[in-house]
């Protein structure tokens, strides 16, 4: 409910006596003022009453006023839902229902929904009861009330009162007057000025709707005149005429008049008269919108009750009123507003109780003649078409006028012939010129009404050009011009820019600046260049285009300046030992300032105190020059500058040189040489002085001469030794040497030192050459031999030895003299196997033997080869070779050669290394033939002999390594291909650390990132092979830095101490160095205000030297977290944590703020404020001070308030004043500044009036920030307190507040934080102490300028694209943070050092104001003016460097930041163009021969290290794409194990070092046919004791065109003792099934069945027994025949059900004379045990025996006994007999002669063929297609022989359409008759094609053709071969059954492979049976 506070001491209630209160309240003392609270602390209906306080002490006690306590509450109706009934005529009275509220509820009465207004017949009286007088009909429904308290707001709806009208219909009598409310008695205080009471009566007759009377109690002399009033209608004094008046009659005064007027004489002839409409309505026309009024004024008594009505809805009546419809006193209906809709017919109805009278009118609605499509406001361009619209909404009838006025004159369209005026009004106007420019009006005039609209017309052109422009030189500037010009005409357009162009030493004109202000009458141009002349002209720039240039201006020429640049690219290299070219290109031309005269060229030793020296080029186009006369390598610093008529310019920056060096001028001295053993030769030399080397020593080259040859031994030089020592080894063994040493420079060698000789020392001699034997004896032999070729020393003999073979006792030994060669050896035994040995003798001893054995008595032979050759011992790389020896050639072998072949079998994944080995053996004779090569071997497996090649590491990112090699070759596994892969291992360098392996299984990979790496780490990776057996050796290490990144955490040991009130000072220490991730750069300090949303702020320390910081400007007595973090150049890293606390010192506080005064009187204000925002420490107390604002006020009141104090009350003020109250804050620093506030003492305060429109002078307006200016409203007496902006961002709807606290002193407001290039609408509105104003006016749109970008693009990838140049991709930011309009990109790139980054890495960057562009090379720049650039080539890099890029925008304010580094290693790219001509050879059916071209040599960029072949099946790319790499450069191919039959598409690829280039288009090439995959399945059916349907799938790989299929069957066991083996061959375009009926009760068959292409594939088997199975059915009883002229019938009885019911019958058939059982009629029903059958199916003269076997569903059962056989011969119709035929002619004879009767005859005639022709349909319905076997007739007899004159066979079994049969065991008599294990059947199809199917066995399209062929597969029964022989007339079908098989099942039987099948059911879902009927047997 709410609180009650009163101050007091102690309360008492008073309910008529004064009593305690309750002592539960509460009382509050303020102790300020004693004062005493009485607090209610929820109010509810038991608090209202008096209060009032008593204050007692020991004196007495004092009785306060007393205070009312009223407590607004509202409870809920009392009465439920009632009925009321009233009869017609008489006045209906409702109470409104109780309800209990304080104060008195306003109550509404409602009718079906709808509000109750007062009326003449309807009134409300005070206590809220409804009276309805002279009820009527209408007047019943439901009624019901609303309550509302005006004071809490609450509403409460009461329960409907249903009030029904009775005794409706004829006229009523007469109703005598009746009060229905009488006056109350009423008690009044004397002198109240008025009271009301009330008297409501009712009558038939006469009635009154409300009597009230107000009594005016009135006195004055003479006595006023009274006059009464009855509805507002005087009351005539002769008709009733009151009694005197006085106020003590008041009440008498009353009934006497109400009594009077019912009952006077004069009123006696007023009785009840029927209703009549003295003025009914008339028809109407109305505009749409308007209000009309119908008339209908009536006369009657009682006054009739006026209802209005359209069709059946009541308009208005006394109790009903729809919104727009009001009935009037008179009875008339007003219809404001009118719609379209109101259009119809109205009655006016009046009815009272003596009867009815109604009158209508038509009411037409025109549709009001407005301007739905008013003109707008244009601007278009001079010479351009205007179009002013004015399209109207109309009424069809109404017709309008359309008048244009321009400027309040009417145009007349006729005169002028651009106009033209539209019939709808629009108006036209061509080639528009400023004549056109005004405000045009469109007036139209009609019936249905008139409009105007108006619109204004701006003609915009060109603007004119600039005048009288001017250009003079600067007198403030050097090398700038100011350009001065006068302002054009705008052409109607504002300006958008001027356009100013330069013509430079009469070069054509070019921009020169795109955008000058619109503004600008005046700019200076800066920025030119000396000794050149510029000439000006300038046009101006609207909406509409660029206007004409002005006239140029002057040429004006700048003065002539020494150059200020110097030459560029100054380049020196050294040319001989003695000169250096210099070269040079001139200084760029903007910076020559003038013609060149020359160049000036200073050159001077380096780092040496001498003079410079001078050369002058005097010609400008010489650019370079040869320094001659230098000394001999020596380095010198050169300059070069460019010079003019001005002066000399600046010099270039000094270039250093060596002159080349020269060769050493003296040689070695004290050389010695001496022989050091037979080969090798030791020297001793010193070196000669430094000065003499003129050059860098190299080396020494010693040089042991001979005349005939020269070797030379190289030596570094020795710094370390004075003399130095070489030896050169491997000389020859006593051979004569001319040594000499030299020294040697780069240039060349230096003199040699004298040459001395000596020789290598002695040593024995190498072998005897050609050791032979000669004259061979028994006991005698001449030995024979040549000098050694290497004697190594004098020759002192030889020494000869013989002994017999392995006996050594026997050997005998001469020394000969050194001119022997040869020697006789006697004394020798016949047949005696010797052992002979030679060798020559030196000082030094006994030299090498040469040895051999021979037979005494027989010469020597050439050897055989060695046999049995058997290898053992297999390993790695080694085996154990054994053989036998061969024939030897008579004498000893001298040694034995082993020859061996490498080779690999298979090719891709298969290869396999095999070695083969073969022998030989050599005596002294020569060499033998080689053995039998041995078996082929394949080596065991070894670990990888070789390392990955070509090892390189890149970077990769801050944390991962790009590592790449090229794979070992295949035959470099050493084992299973599989097994085979990569181990990297990989870690820090120079550190302890443990190093990290990663293994690799892909033994084609070559390549893997390395993750997890530390940021800006150097490591060092190696690379090995491994496989199943080993790893092999480890590449040669690799070393890769991780790329720069930021800081991983922040500096260490932060922390922060408050120095003033707005300061802070921050230190830190450095980062640890393993989270620096790279060279720090700086550090910033971030900081904000503690639980603040203000965003962070950023106080950057430039350099790594610095550790501390002064943070200022900070917020006074303000707690701020702060961070530090650590920055290098690729961005900012991890801030430190945790973050720390300081709190800056406390100040003097800021003024309080919101400063409202809600509470003003005449005399007292009351005042709020809020605490400071800057309270800049802790609140002590506030000041108040308040005074007149007046000059001569200087006297002031002030008051001191505790800090908790946030409002004040100030008393005793001059009423209608302007008081000054200034408000202060004090903190323990003092007081601060006060706030200022002026109020009027007044209640006449009200809301402040809206302030002007804001406006923005264009001026003001920045890129991100608007001065906002207005003029303050009227403040309503109460003075504004502040004022709110509004801002909105167009095309957004949305406002939002910028600021809510602008000074309230403001006309005008700096509105910041606004998005450039942006347009804005504004608004203020004005707050004061009674509340807000509206808002302003929205202000025009303002566009805020451009500015530099806020984000740079995102860099998305930057890849080589070639090896000087790189593809760099990108994203470009967001257009709203580009801030204008996108100009283009510019990238920047440079070079990284990585090794001066290591250099700086080791010490600090101790200058604050150094960068990372001083530790690196300098940004290069590329512009890119195309903003719609997404990528680019960025060439002519330096190769094998590594790359830094960065990207920003820019538009026409400036550049946007740059974004985050990108590196790049350019040097490597991947080929840019695929393979070429790639061409496909289909070798097999599994293997393509695949060959290509290498890409074009500029698009390889690089080696090529192999090729991807990619390769698929056509359209299944995503299930079979498989890759083969190629890790040779070659050319070509072998893609093995591929799909026969199959198309592919291959497509190739290169790769190299950096990746792998685009594959080439796909390539398509098909596989060469294969053997077909074997049938998918075979599935058997209808299985019984002598057939089976078979049938098998497609092969699930064709791999080519199925040519048909191979059947084989045979017998698992022979029958009979014969195994016969049936091929049956099937064209691949039948069926997938065969009939086989030839087979064997109870015998299992093996089927096989194989597909064929161009040979056959494998086969699928599977077993099946013939023979019921178990469960099938028993026989039925034997069957037995009768028959019915052409019809037969079979009867049997039922057998034996088997395990399951019966299914249904099969009666077979077959020939008597031994033919085969086949089906003759299926599915009859089970319930049926005969059948008939016509016997037109079989074939005519033959007999034939039936069977007949149960079906159930474990399948077919046994059969019954055959039945009798019966033939199937016709008995002829007699109609076929000899004599009809002669009676039919004779008749026919006598009809020709009769012709009278020819009707007859005809008629006759026709019944006889019709019956003719019926029959034949039934013979035609169906007939067996024939078959004949290759045309064929065969000579053999049996009983399908010649009968009765003519060939019979049995009906003919359907085949597939071409089968090939062959035996095994077809006997040789039987060869004239068959061909060789095959016979052909020809198909020939049948004419017509059985509607309820075929007699084919096979399941086909019944639209289809049958196609059909027979075989005997019986093929030993000769007689069997004749049976199909030559073609049969078709035979219909029997009609008396006929059923059908309706399909179920899979159709997919199961396959059976190598099994016994024995299916359960013939019937089985799937298997679809032939239909009734048969279709062959023999």
């Amino acid at each position: 409910m709410g609180r009650v506070r009163f101050r007091g001491r102690d309360w008492v209630k008073s309910i008529f006596l004064d009593i305690n209160v309750d002592p539960g309240s509460s009382k509050d003392v303020d102790p300020g003022t004693c004062l005493t609270w009485y607090l209610i602390p929820s109010l509810d209906r038991s608090h209202a009453g008096f209060y009032r306080c008593i204050v007692r002490n020991r004196v007495g006690a004092l009785l306060q006023r007393r205070t009312e306590v009223q407590v607004a509450h509202m409870g809920s109706f009392e009465e439920g839902e009632r009925t009321q009934a009233v009869s017609q005529g008489e006045g209906a009275v409702i109470p409104a229902p109780h309800i209990r509220c304080f104060p008195q509820p306003q109550v509404t009465w409602f009718r079906d929904g709808r509000k109750i207004p007062p009326s003449s017949r309807i009134a409300i009286t005070l206590d809220n009861t409804l009276v309805i007088l002279s009820t009527v009909a209408p007047d019943a429904g439901r009624y019901y009330v609303q309550a509302v308290n005006d004071k809490n707001g609450e509403n409460k709806t009461g329960q409907p009162i249903a009030l029904s009208v009775e005794n409706v219909g004829g006229p009523a009598d007469p109703i005598a007057p009746t009060i229905v409310i009488p006056p109350r008695n009423t008690s009044v205080i004397s002198g109240t000025s008025e009271i009301t009471m009330e008297c409501v009566a009712n009558a038939s007759s006469f009635f009154i709707q409300l009597v009230t009377f107000t009594f005016l109690f009135i006195s004055g002399v003479p006595q006023p005149d009274i006059v009464w009033y009855k509805d507002a209608v005087p009351i005539s004094p002769e008709r009733c005429r009151p009694p005197p008046t006085s106020p003590l009659r008041v009440f008498e005064l009353a009934c006497a008049i109400i009594h009077l007027c019912f009952s006077c004489s004069c009123c006696a002839s007023l009785t009840g008269i029927a209703p009549n409409i003295t003025a009914g309505p008339s028809d109407s026309t109305v505009i749409d919108g308007m209000s009309v009024i119908l008339h209908c004024e009536t006369s009657g008594a009682p006054r009739p009750a006026i209802t209005w009505q359209k069709g059946e809805r009541v308009l208005a009546s006394g109790s009903v009123q729809l919104p727009r419809f009001t009935l009037l006193e008179s009875g008339s209906l007003l219809i404001s507003p009118s719609h379209i809709s109101d259009a119809g017919t109205y009655t006016c109805m009046a009815s009272n109780s003596r009867g009815i009278d109604e009158a209508s009118a038509d009411l037409v609605v025109w549709a009001r003649t407005r301007i739905s499509n008013p003109p707008q406001d244009q601007s278009v361009i001079k010479g351009t078409k205007a179009t002013m619209t004015c399209g109207v909404t109309h009424d069809p009838s109404v017709s309008v006028r359309f008048v244009w006025e321009k400027d309040g004159q009417v145009i007349i369209t006729q005169s002028l012939p651009r106009l033209r005026l539209d019939v709808n009004g629009t108006l036209h106007i061509s080639q528009t010129w400023s004549g056109d420019i005004g405000t045009y009006t469109c007036r139209v005039t009609s019936v249905g009404g008139n409009d105007s609209r108006s619109a204004h017309l701006r003609v915009r052109q060109l603007p004119h050009a600039p005048e009288n422009p001017s250009a003079v030189l600067s007198t403030t500037e050097k090398r700038a011009i100011n350009l001065t010009w006068a302002k054009p005409f705008d052409g109607n357009s504002p300006l958008i820019r001027y356009i100013l162009e330069v013509s430079e030493n009469n070069a054509p004109w070019t921009v020169l600046l795109a955008s000058i202000e619109p503004e600008s009458t005046a700019v200076t141009v800066n920025g030119l260049i000396p000794a050149r002349s510029y000439q000006f002209r300038l046009c101006a720039v609207n909406d509409v285009g660029k206007g004409q240039f002005s006239k140029e201006t002057d040429r004006v020429s700048l003065p002539e300046e020494p150059p200020s640049a110097p030459p560029q690219n100054v380049i020196a290299s050294g040319r001989t030992n003695q000169s250096i070219m210099i070269q040079w290109q001139p200084p760029p031309e903007s910076h020559q300032n003038g013609i060149l005269r020359g160049y000036i060229i200073r050159y001077r030793l380096t780092g040496l105190p001498v003079d410079i020296q001078y050369k002058n080029i005097s010609n400008p186009d010489v650019t370079n020059l040869l320094l001659e006369d230098l000394i001999i390598w020596t380095n010198y610093e050169i300059e070069v500058a460019a010079y003019n008529g001005a002066g000399l310019g600046v010099y270039s920056h000094k270039v250093t040189e060596w002159t080349l060096q020269g060769v050493p001028t003296i040689a070695p001295g004290n050389v010695k040489a001496e022989p050091f053993n037979s080969t090798t030769i030791r020297f001793t030399w010193t070196a000669p002085n430094p000065q003499f080397f003129n050059g860098i020593n190299q080396g020494y080259k010693v040089n042991p001469g001979k005349e005939d040859e020269m070797t030379i031994v190289t030596v570094r030089p020795n710094f370390q030794d004075s003399v130095h020592v070489g030896h050169v080894t491997g000389l020859k063994k006593f051979s004569e040497y001319f040594t000499s040493v030299l020294c040697f420079t780069t240039p060349g060698d230096g003199p040699r030192s004298p040459p001395q000789r000596l020789r290598t020392h002695e040593d024995t001699p190498g072998a005897v050459g050609h050791l032979s034997f000669t004259e061979i004896l028994d006991t005698s032999l001449k030995v024979s031999w040549r000098d050694p070729n290497e004697k190594n020393g004098v020759l002192t003999g030889y020494r000869i030895s013989w002994e017999e073979y392995n006996r050594t006792n026997t050997r005998v030994t001469h020394y000969l003299p050194n001119v022997t060669l040869e020697y006789r050896v006697t004394g020798l035994t016949a047949l005696t196997t010797y052992t002979i040995e030679v060798a020559g003798m030196t000082s030094k001893g006994q030299g090498q033997l040469s040895s051999s054995t021979i037979s005494s008595g027989v010469p020597p032979e050439l050897p055989g080869p060695p046999t049995n050759l058997a290898i053992s011992n297999i390993g790695p790389r080694s085996v154990t070779l054994q053989f036998k020896p061969g024939y030897d050639g008579k004498t000893s072998i001298s040694r034995w050669q082993v020859e061996a072949q490498v080779g690999v079998i298979g090719e891709n994944e298969d290869w396999v290394m095999v070695h083969q080995f073969r022998m030989r053996q050599v005596n002294i004779v020569g060499t033998s033939p080689p053995s039998q090569p041995s078996r082929k071997i394949q080596t065991l497996q070894a670990p990888p002999d070789m390392a990955p090649a070509n090892v390189t590491l890149r970077t990769a990112s801050e944390t991962s390594l790009w590592l790449r090699w090229v794979p070992l070759p295949e035959w470099e596994y050493n084992g299973n291909p599989d097994s085979v892969g990569y181990r990297v291992q990989y870690s820090r360098t120079g550190a302890q650390s443990k190093a990290l392996l990663h293994v690799i299984a892909d033994r084609l990979e070559r390549e893997f990132t390395i993750e997890d790496l530390e940021e800006w780490t150097e490591y060092e990776v190696r690379v090995q092979a491994i496989n199943g057996i080993g790893a092999g050796p480890w590449s040669q290490p690799v070393r890769g830095r991780t790329r720069e990144s930021v800081p991983s955490c922040g500096p260490t040991n932060v922390s922060a101490f408050a120095t003033t009130s707005s300061s802070i000072l921050v230190r830190w220490f450095e980062v640890p160095e393993p989270d620096r991730n790279g060279l720090i750069l700086g550090y910033k300090v971030v900081y904000k205000e503690k639980d603040s949303d203000s965003p962070l702020q950023f106080w950057t320390v430039e350099g790594n030297a610095s550790h501390s910081v002064q943070l200022t400007g900070l917020g006074k007595y303000v707690l701020y977290e702060i961070q530090v973090l650590a920055f290098t150049r690729i961005g900012d890293g991890r801030p430190s944590s945790p973050s720390i606390l300081e709190r800056t010192l406390d100040d003097v506080p800021g003024p309080p703020v919101v400063i409202l005064f809600p509470e003003v009187r005449t005399t007292s204000v009351r005042l709020i404020w809020q605490p400071p925002s800057q309270p800049n420490g802790i609140i002590l107390a506030y000041q108040i001070t308040y005074r007149l604002n007046s000059t001569n006020s200087n006297t002031a009141t002030f008051d001191v308030l505790n800090s908790s104090a946030r409002q004040y009350t100030v008393t005793g003020l001059r009423p209608e004043s302007v008081y000054v109250f200034r408000i202060r804050a004090q903190t323990r620093k003092g007081w601060g500044e006060a706030a200022e506030a002026l109020v009027v003492t007044t209640e006449k305060r009200a809301r402040p009036q809206p302030t002007s429109r804001p406006t923005v002078p264009q001026e003001n307006v920045q890129a991100r920030s608007v001065l906002l200016s207005w003029e303050p409203g009227s403040d309503g007496l109460s003075p504004v307190r502040y004022y709110t902006v509004q801002v909105r961002e167009l095309p957004e709807k949305n406002w939002t507040v910028h600021s809510a606290s602008v000074s309230h002193e403001s006309s005008s407001y700096i509105v910041d934080r606004l998005k450039p290039f942006t347009s804005y609408q504004f608004r203020v509105k004005a707050t004061n102490d009674i509340g807000d104003s509206d808002y302003s006016e929205e202000s025009e749109a303002i566009t805020t300028l451009q500015d530099a970008p806020d984000e740079s693009p995102t860099i998305l990838t930057v890849t080589p694209h070639t090896t000087t140049s790189v593809l760099i991709c990108w994203q470009p930011p967001p257009e709203e943070k580009i801030n204008g309009i996108l100009l283009g990109f510019r990238i920047r790139y440079r070079e990284l050092l990585y090794d001066r980054l290591r250099s700086f890495s080791a010490h600090a960057i101790s200058s604050p104001s150094t960068s990372w562009a001083e530790l690196t090379s300098p940004y290069s720049i590329q512009n890119l003016s195309d903003p719609s650039l997404t990528q680019y080539e960025l060439d002519n890099l330096t190769k094998h460097k590594r790359y830094e890029i960065r990207m920003s925008v820019y538009n026409a304010v400036g550049e946007g930041a740059t974004s985050s580094p990108q590196e790049v290693f350019v040097g490597e790219a991947v080929p840019t163009a695929p393979p070429q001509n790639v061409v496909i050879q289909s070798a097999t059916a599994t293997q393509f021969d695949v060959t290509w071209d290498p890409p074009p040599l500029e698009t390889q960029n690089g080696d090529i290290q192999g090729y991807k072949i990619f390769f698929w099946e056509y359209q299944r790319k995503n299930e079979t794409e498989k890759l083969r790499t190629l890790f040779l450069p070659e050319g070509g191919v072998k893609l093995k194990n591929l799909t026969g039959y199959t198309t592919y598409m291959i497509s190739v690829a290169a790769f190299n070092a950096a990746g792998d280039g685009p594959r080439s288009l796909p390539t398509r090439g098909r596989t060469q046919q294969a053997a077909p995959s074997a049938p998918s399945f075979i599935h058997f059916s209808e299985l019984t004791t002598t057939s089976v349907n078979v049938s098998w799938g497609e092969p699930v790989f064709p791999n080519g065109i199925l040519e048909g299929y191979r059947l084989i069957y045979e017998p698992c066991m022979p029958v009979d003792g014969v195994s016969k083996i049936v091929t049956v061959d099937v064209k691949g375009n039948a069926p997938l099934w065969l009939k086989i009926k030839d087979l064997a009760d109870g015998v299992t068959y093996n089927f096989r069945i194989r597909a064929k292409t161009f040979t056959y594939g494998p086969e699928v088997e599977a077993n099946i027994t013939t023979g019921p199975g178990e469960g099938a059915p028993g026989p039925p009883g034997e069957p037995f025949i009768s028959r019915y002229g052409s019809a037969l019938t079979i009867h049997w009885t039922n057998g034996d059900p088997g395990r399951a019911p019966i299914t249904c019958y099969v009666i077979e058939a077959r020939p008597s004379d031994e033919g085969l059982w086949d089906i003759l009629i299926k599915d009859i029903p089970k319930e049926v045990t005969s059948y008939t059958f016509n016997m037109d199916i079989l074939k005519q003269g033959v007999s034939y025996d039936f069977r007949v076997i149960g079906v159930n569903d474990y399948g077919y059962g046994s059969p019954s006994q055959p039945s009798p056989s019966i033939s199937a011969q016709k008995v002829a119709p007699f109609y076929e007999e000899w004599w009809f035929l002669v009676v039919v002619a004779l008749v026919g004879l006598i009809f020709i002669l009769l012709l009278v009767f020819i009707l007859i005859i005809r008629g006759q005639s026709k019944k006889y063929a019709k019956k003719s022709d019926s029959k034949m349909v039934s013979l035609d319905e169906s007939r067996f297609p024939a078959l004949e076997l290759n045309n064929r007739r065969l000579s053999v007899k049996n009983s399908f022989c010649r009968k009765n004159g003519v060939y019979t066979r049995s009906p003919p079994r359907p085949s597939p359409g071409s089968l090939h049969y062959s035996d095994e065991d077809v006997s040789a008599k039987y060869n004239d008759l068959i061909p060789a294990e095959s016979s052909s059947l020809t198909e020939k199809p049948s004419e017509i094609s059985d509607s309820q199917g075929s007699d084919s066995e096979y399941e086909v399209d019944p639209n289809r053709q049958k196609t059909h062929s027979f075989v005997n597969h019986y093929i030993s029964d000769p007689t069997y071969y004749n049976s199909w022989r030559r073609q049969q007339k078709g035979i219909s079908r029997a009609q008396a059954y006929s059923y059908t098989e309706s399909e179920s099942g899979d159709s997919n039987p199961p396959s059976q492979q190598g099994t016994l099948y024995r299916p359960p059911s013939s019937l089985a879902p799937g298997s679809r049976a032939p239909i009734a009927g048969f279709s062959s047997f023999v």
